[in-house]
């Protein structure tokens, strides 16, 4: 996982849909409440990906079809499938479940060699784009991973190293107990003079 890149330039090649299952299915194992599983996926290959071009433009008021979907040999549209579960399992925790899966299967597909990025944008969750991947009225799309090789010689964009110390914390004190650090460190500081 350190080493995981977003790579934006892909060559021609991808995997197949045999290989693609496989990967799937491991990465249909993330953390799941109540096992609904809340996700599915479309793979979009070939004139696939012209018509999803002609869908964006559409979604933006403009005419002909955009180029983005061309950037990638496969795009696999992650779509969150809602089920009423009432507060037992609120949407926003099944949209976090199909979130997983994509992260666990760009992953995965990073893992087994390919070069994957995940691609979002306002006209995700338009009217001409929903239509053309089939969503239900209780689907939302949440993105495209565009997968495709990794060219030789090249790397993947760079990333920072994560100083994991800025995002984990212990959970803050109650009062009492605020109170009583904040009177040992006034005590230690007026020992110390």
């Amino acid at each position: 996982m350190l080493a995981r890149r977003s790579w934006s330039r892909v060559t021609d090649d991808a995997p197949t849909t045999a290989e693609l299952e496989e990967l799937v299915a491991a990465a249909g194992r993330v953390a799941d409440h109540s096992s609904l599983r809340p996700w599915r996926l479309i793979e979009l290959r070939g004139d696939d990906r012209v018509r999803l071009g002609r869908a964006i433009n559409k979604a933006l008021g403009d005419k002909g079809t955009s180029s983005k979907p061309l950037r990638a040999p496969l795009l696999i549209a992650v779509v969150a499938t809602y089920r009423d579960k009432g507060d037992k399992v609120p949407r926003w925790e099944q949209e976090a479940v199909a979130s997983g899966v994509a992260h666990a299967l760009s992953l995965l597909l990073d893992e087994a060699g390919w070069g994957v990025i995940w691609r979002t944008g306002h006209y995700t969750r338009s009217k001409p784009v929903a239509k053309l991947h089939g969503l239900g009225k209780n689907e939302e799309l949440l993105g495209w991973l565009y997968v495709g090789g990794k060219p030789q010689g090249s790397r993947g964009g760079h990333r920072k190293p994560i100083d994991a110390r800025r995002h984990l914390s212990p959970l803050p004190a109650d009062r009492a107990t605020a109170k009583a650090r904040k009177k040992a460190a006034k005590a230690t500081a007026t020992r110390a003079l």
